[in-house]
Order: C-alpha cells, then sequence, then structure tokens
C-alpha cells in the first residue's frame, strides 16, 4: 500500500487541487509513491475542524497518513465585528484547537509527520474591491480581516507548532517577503486568500517539500 498524505485545511486547502495548485503539485511531485488525500472545507476555522477529526482520520486508524497538513487560521482571524463573526475564534481557542487536532494525530500514530501552514497575509484593498464587485452599495466599508490581525495568528500558530514539536511554514512571512505581494501571490475569490500557484512555489522552500528525502526511515518507495 502507498504511503497517505492528507491535505486538511479550509478553502485554502479545498482548491490546492485547481490545475497548477499546490495540492496538485504534491500529487504530481510524489506521483506513483503516496497517495494525496483532500480534506479540505472551505469557510471553516478550526472550532469546527475539531468536529472532523473522527470522522475523517478514524477511517484511517489501520494504515495511518504518513504526512498531514494542517492549514488553518485565515477564517479564525476575521474579526469579531465584521460580517464574518460567525467564523471569528479567539486567539487562546485557535491555539488550544490546533493542539486538539495535534494530540488526536499523535493518538493515531507517533509516526505522523504533521505539519502545521500559518494563515496568509491579507490585502485589504484587495479584500475590499472584492467585496464591492460581489455585494456592490451592500458591501461592508470596513474589512472582515485585516493583515494585522492574521499576523498575531500566524505568530500563534508557529507558537503551538513550536511548543508540540512539529514543523511549520510561516506562509504570512514567507509571501511578504515577496516585493509586489498583494498582486503576485493573493489572487482568486476572495483576493485576501492565497492564490494556490503562490503556495505552491513557497512550498518548494520548505522542509515538507524534501521531507522524505531528509528522513530515511520515512522515505517514500516508488509504487506502481
Amino acid at each position: 500500500m502507498r504511503p497517505k498524505f492528507v491535505l486538511f485545511g479550509d478553502s485554502i486547502t479545498q482548491l490546492s487541487f485547481m490545475p497548477g495548485g499546490w495540492g496538485a503539485a504534491l500529487t504530481d511531485r510524489y506521483a506513483r509513491q503516496a497517495d494525496v488525500m483532500l480534506r479540505g472545507y472551505c469557510g471553516y476555522n478550526t472550532r469546527w475542524a475539531v468536529l472532523l477529526l473522527d470522522r475523517i482520520f478514524s477511517s484511517l486508524a489501520s494504515q495511518p497518513p504518513l504526512l498531514v497538513t494542517v492549514f488553518f487560521g485565515a477564517n479564525d482571524a476575521a474579526l469579531p465585528d465584521s460580517c464574518s463573526a460567525r467564523q471569528h475564534v479567539p486567539i487562546p481557542e485557535y491555539k488550544h484547537n490546533l493542539q486538539r487536532i495535534i494530540s488526536h494525530l499523535k493518538g493515531i500514530s507517533v509516526c505522523i509527520h504533521i505539519v502545521l501552514i500559518t494563515p496568509p497575509p491579507v490585502d485589504i484593498e484587495g479584500l475590499q474591491i472584492f467585496a464591492r464587485q460581489k455585494y456592490g452599495v451592500k458591501a461592508e466599508e470596513l474589512p472582515s480581516r485585516t493583515n494585522e490581525t492574521t499576523g498575531l495568528y500566524a505568530k500563534a500558530c508557529i507558537d503551538v507548532a513550536d511548543e508540540s514539536g512539529v514543523a511549520v511554514i510561516d506562509l504570512w512571512s514567507i509571501i511578504q517577503s515577496k516585493p509586489g505581494w498583494q498582486k503576485s501571490c493573493l489572487r482568486g475569490a476572495p483576493p485576501c486568500n492565497t492564490d494556490a500557484y503562490s503556495t505552491k512555489q513557497h512550498w518548494r522552500k520548505s522542509n515538507l517539500y524534501q521531507f522524505s528525502a531528509a528522513s530515511p526511515n520515512h522515505r517514500v518507495a516508488n509504487y506502481s
């Protein structure tokens, strides 16, 4: 049996299997070596994600996945007084939920490679343009998210990874290190979300993309 990679997250994960997406890139990179399973849920935050853990991973208990990515935070960081208030999760609860997800996965198998991915940055101008295009005069002038607030959730994600001894990809910082990131990295609907193409580019910089070569005990074989 081929090892399994499970991509667990919100819409940024759900859309990752679009042509050229980072999920599609992983499938291509590990063709005949691993089965990449998509478990992305548009609009979800960590509060709702923990409710899915048994449903998603109980069927995999007999053959635990080799790798699980946990990519939440973009919706948790929604402002509590905005139109997306129902998605908002306070930072302490966000951290606790990530810890619950990690504990659940480690309870299935201590051999699972767990990789947290921080929420990407937010382009306020692009977010407001999208809102006006979609909702017209009904669009709120105040944004549903801010880059500053999302940065706090990115830091919280990194803190949980460090405390739990798991890997993390600081996508919030990586994207903003690129000149003109608002236009080159954040596209789609809404444009505040990470475009699948840019995620794939930054994925290559992470230890995750090459982890099979760096971990001899968990090297991925070439299955037919």
